[in-house]
Parts: C-alpha cells; sequence; structure tokens
C-alpha cells in the first residue's frame, strides 16, 4: 500500500472514531427529563370531629298560657344542653310553656371539642285589653251611663268565688242590659301580681266566667256576653301592698265594640 493510501485510511479512521465518539457524547448529555412530584394527597381531616343538631318548636307561635313542644336530634354529640332547661338527652322532645317570646338555643358538643349549636324561637302572643272608643271625648255619656250600671265585680285572694255583693250588682246590670238589647259585654278576667303567669291565666279565666254566669242568672243572654283572661298581665295598680291588689283582682266589663 502507497503512502498515500495509508494516510487516506487513516484519516478515515479518525473521522469515523470522532463520529463515534460525537454520537456517544450526545447520546449522554439527552438524559431523561426528571418525573414530576407526585400530587399532594386530599386532605384526610376528618369531618365527623363536628357534632351535628337540628332543634325545632311545635307551634312555633303560642297563645299566652299555651305550650309548644320542642324537638331536637344530634348526631356525633356526647353532650348537649338547652338554655334555661340545662343538661338534656342526645335525642329528645320538652313541652315548654313561656310566659313571653323566647329564643332556645341548643349547643352540641363532643370529647374531640367539637361544637355545634342550633336555635328556635317560640313566639308567645299576649292579648290586647280592650280600649275604650276616644274619637269623641266629649260625648261619655253612654259609655258612663255603661260603667255605672255595668260595675266591675271583685274576688278574694286566690278564688274565683262572687262575693255576697256581686248578686245585687249583677241584678243591676241585667236590667240596664235588658234595656240596651244592643249592647254587647266582653268580661276581662284579672289577676295580682302573685304566682306563676300560667296560674294567673287559669285564675283570670275562672274570674270571668263566674261573672258571667252571674250575669246569665240574671237574664242575660249568653250570646251578648265574651270572655277574656289577662291574668297577672295587665295591672290596674302596681303597688305591693293589698290594697293595691285587691284592685287588680276583678272582672271587668266592657262594651263589646
Amino acid at each position: 500500500m502507497t503512502e498515500t493510501k495509508m494516510m487516506a485510511t487513516g484519516v478515515r479512521r479518525n473521522a469515523l472514531m470522532a463520529l463515534a465518539l460525537g454520537a456517544m457524547v450526545l447520546s449522554g448529555c439527552h438524559k431523561k427529563a426528571s418525573a414530576p412530584p407526585p400530587a399532594p394527597l386530599p386532605s384526610t381531616a376528618s369531618t365527623d370531629s363536628v357534632p351535628t343538631a337540628t332543634l325545632t318548636a311545635d307551634p312555633a307561635s303560642i297563645d299566652l298560657g299555651q305550650s309548644a313542644v320542642l324537638n331536637w336530634r344530634t348526631q356525633g354529640a356526647t353532650t348537649v344542653s338547652i338554655d334555661g332547661i340545662g343538661n338534656v338527652n342526645l335525642n329528645g322532645t320538652q313541652t315548654v310553656t313561656p310566659s313571653a317570646s323566647t329564643n332556645f338555643h341548643l349547643v352540641a358538643k363532643n370529647d374531640a371539642g367539637g361544637v355545634t349549636e342550633a336555635n328556635v324561637r317560640v313566639t308567645v302572643r299576649v292579648p290586647v285589653a280592650p280600649t275604650a272608643d276616644t274619637s269623641n271625648q266629649g260625648d261619655m255619656g253612654p259609655e258612663a251611663e255603661f260603667h255605672q250600671n255595668v260595675q266591675d265585680v271583685f274576688f278574694d285572694y286566690d278564688s274565683y268565688d262572687l262575693r255576697l255583693d256581686a248578686g245585687a250588682l249583677a241584678q243591676r246590670a241585667a236590667s240596664y242590659l235588658a234595656a240596651h238589647p244592643a249592647i254587647k259585654v266582653v268580661i276581662g278576667g284579672y289577676c295580682d301580681e302573685r304566682g306563676s303567669a300560667e296560674y294567673n291565666l287559669a285564675l283570670g279565666e275562672n274570674r270571668a266566667n263566674a261573672a258571667k254566669t252571674a250575669l246569665v242568672t240574671a237574664g242575660v243572654s249568653p250570646n251578648r256576653l265574651r270572655v277574656i283572661s289577662y291574668g297577672k298581665e295587665k295591672q290596674f295598680c302596681t303597688e305591693q301592698n293589698e290594697t293595691c291588689y285587691q284592685q287588680n283582682r276583678r272582672a271587668q266589663f266592657s262594651l263589646d265594640r
């Protein structure tokens, strides 16, 4: 082989070796891209750490002296309490007779520190005493004449028995009403401030019915008479003595307009 051929062969060999070395270098530079970090797992915090609670009232609106039933249900609680009642069962019912509109507040707790609250309002409707017609205060003849002849009757403490003078008052009232057949009467029963609102509401009704019975016995048609109890909610006198208490223990007669 000539020197020229030997040189050409060496050049080709060197070129091939350079190409192979370059391919190796390039293959080493193109490493695989790193895999992306795994997505964070969803939170495994348990919602069971917070109890659930519901509180309802049936009915939600009552008249004074009536009752409503509270009904509550809880889940995940270990203790349950209701303001004004105290600790109660985890699920249950309770009859309540509020004397005024009341918000009942329930708190349910568990051992994990979870707390849930529930609320319900019971609305109490208080009867409004009838008021005299003051549209023409200068002409008080009929109204004044009515009260002169149909006078209120009074009662002893904790009693709805009519006194001896009530019979004569009923006769006089019956005579006046017989002469004025268009008049209808509302009889309101009242009590002094002592005792619970519920007890006095019942006592006031008994007093009004006793006065109604006296008028019916004296000849007044029961269709002309209407009874309502105000218990101790409407006071004629607010001093705390027997004279004042006596003013509040009455059956009051008013024109039923």
